[in-house]
Formats: structure tokens, sequence, C-alpha cells
């Protein structure tokens, strides 16, 4: 069986004026969706990534620079991800059909290659 990173994509302003009973009702509907595939053992790691913070880091001249970002005001953020295992990405595009996150954003899938 082969692993997928699967990466949640969206624009932050899309959830920002949820209340917190609307959020809940969203964070259970990915609940039901995903604790499914983490039970059959297809999901080997899973996260949401914080809104805000984190850090970019460049290499210039022998020092690697940090910056603060990404922030909010991007217009497309990585906002969670998690390593699924499927036969092929057709498998894996099936799995993530009925995922709630395309009513929010968008899913880059990429095989991981596992070097020895």
């Amino acid at each position: 069986m082969k692993s997928f990173v699967v990466i949640f994509h969206e624009e932050p302003a899309t959830l920002l004026d949820m209340s917190p009973s609307e959020m809940q009702a969203v964070i259970a509907r990915y609940s039901a969706w995903f604790d499914p595939l983490r039970e059959s053992g297809r999901v080997q790691v899973g996260a949401k990534l914080k809104d805000e913070g984190g850090r970019q880091l460049h290499k210039r001249e022998q020092q690697v620079l940090a910056s603060d970002g990404p922030f909010a005001e991007a217009k497309d953020v990585v906002s969670g991800l998690f390593i699924l295992k499927a036969e092929s990405y057709e498998a894996a595009q099936a799995s993530l059909e009925d995922c709630p996150h395309f009513d929010f954003g968008w899913m880059e899938v990429r095989e991981i290659q596992y070097v020895k």
C-alpha cells in the first residue's frame, strides 16, 4: 500500500464569520468523515495547523533567516494535513470525494517517496 500526504488548503476568510455553534458543527462533520478512516488504519498521521503563526525559513549566504508567517491575510493557507494509505491516486481520490473540506477549500494529494 502506498502513502499519500493530503494537504488542506483554504482561504482564511471562509470560516472567520462563523459562530461558535457553526464552527462546532463543522468540526463534527470533519470528525464524522475522518474517524472511520483513522479507525480503519488508513490514516497514519493527521493534524489541523494553527490558524496563525509559523515561520518561513530561507538560507542566504550560509545564514538561515526566519520570518513570521504565513498570515491570515494570505489568499490561500495550508490549514491541515494527514497521511493516507491507499493503493493508488485513484483510490486516494475516492477516499476524499465526500470530505467536508470541499465546502471550505481544496486539497492537494502527493504520493510520499520513502528514501532508504
